[in-house]
């Protein structure tokens, strides 16, 4: 079972539509670390270690021993990169990884760890917007100075 299946009539799909190109189609979707690191810009180090932090489920392996990833995996990597972006906690995404590998009973605690990070996120938002603020009355300062500037020296 990979960590995105659960147990119910419901999937716990991840972060929408991801980034389809170069993807084999499901059942011939067998890749190697060498081009997950490629599909994701993640280093082969961070998917091993991934890997065994519990971030990513068992990944299974070829024959030699090579780890296969499949498109799941891929959907997988792509929602893990949005979390890393919300600033939201390696071992809270391990959590999040955990539940949903438990099933549907833990699709509240599932909702109440998304929704923090979510209000954590929008509060940045609202940083960042004053911030911008900030910058807009410099960058309009600066630029309304240079103009004055070059208008007193072409005199």
């Amino acid at each position: 079972m990979t960590v995105m299946e659960t147990t119910g009539t419901r999937t716990d799909t991840c972060a929408g539509p991801t980034q389809q190109q170069n993807r084999r189609p499901d059942g011939d979707d067998h890749y190697t670390i060498s081009e997950v690191v490629a599909f994701t810009g993640l280093t082969a180090h961070t998917l091993r270690w991934y890997e065994r932090i519990g971030l990513m489920p068992h990944i299974d392996r070829s024959h030699t021993g090579q780890r296969r990833y499949t498109n799941r995996d891929l959907d997988w990597l792509d929602l893990v990169g949005k979390l890393r972006l919300t600033g939201m906690p390696v071992a809270d995404m391990v959590r999040y990884a955990e539940l949903v590998r438990e099933g549907d009973h833990t699709y509240g605690e599932r909702f109440e760890l998304l929704q923090t990070t979510r209000e954590d996120v929008l509060a940045r938002i609202d940083e960042l917007r004053g911030t911008l603020a900030v910058l807009d009355r410099k960058i309009s300062f600066y630029a309304d100075a240079g103009r004055a500037l070059a208008s007193e020296r072409s005199r």
